[in-house]
């Protein structure tokens, strides 16, 4: 329905000969379409999750903070925030032309993706317990070098991936399932529809034992 929606309201009336024109999407256009795919297909497909939202991180402040003064702190507005368990993975969805950046004749990632994921991240663990994961996911564009690493920083994992959607939809869905069994230790294959008790038992490695 939002694509339908997305399509309908790009069209432009106009003399000329034809039976459609439309404008030409901008980068802003594009990246709410992909960010809003990647949201739902998690909704849809990952149904074991207890959160799949676009959540807002709130600061971890002292007390002490000037109540007056907090108004001017900009909302942290993640894309996607997932959590299953005691586990969150803020996801941050990017389509930009360029992946990558270059700084001194070399190729790196944008520093600001990277400052804003690590302080969404560092936020909402505020206690420090580890279970807090940030992850880029840019649009892949045609570019030679590609990011697809991991790291962990202040104790917390923060990743970078593409997500290759010029491949049939089979392919881009195996890309997201890797993502959610990354960071989740679950196929969504093999355990929809298992109940929270047993999810909480395959992922903690106990045995399911046998009924007959």
């Amino acid at each position: 329905m939002n694509i339908c929606y997305f399509v309908l309201d790009g069209l432009l009336q106009t003399t000329v000969k034809g039976r459609y024109k439309m404008t030409v999407f901008s980068d802003d256009h594009m990246h709410r379409l992909y960010e809003k795919f990647v949201l739902e297909y998690f909704k849809r497909h990952h149904t074991y999750l207890a959160e799949v939202r676009a959540a807002q991180v709130k600061w971890n402040l002292s007390p002490e903070a000037e109540q007056d003064m907090i108004q001017f702190l900009p909302v942290m507005q993640t894309d996607i925030f997932l959590r299953y368990q005691e586990k969150i993975l803020i996801i941050d969805t990017k389509y930009y032309g360029q992946t990558m950046q270059r700084r001194y004749n070399k190729a790196a990632l944008h520093s600001s993706n990277i400052y804003q994921i690590f302080t969404y991240v560092k936020n909402q663990d505020a206690v420090g317990t580890g279970n807090v994961s940030g992850l880029l996911l840019y649009a892949r564009t045609e570019e030679a070098v590609v990011p697809d690493c991991s790291f962990v920083m202040g104790g917390n994992r923060i990743g970078v991936k593409t997500l290759d959607l010029n491949k049939d939809f089979s392919l881009i869905a195996a890309q997201l399932d890797g993502i959610a069994e990354e960071y989740f230790g679950l196929k969504k294959q093999v355990y929809s529809g298992y109940s929270s008790d047993k999810l909480r038992r395959i992922s903690s490695g106990e045995p399911l034992g046998c009924s007959l």
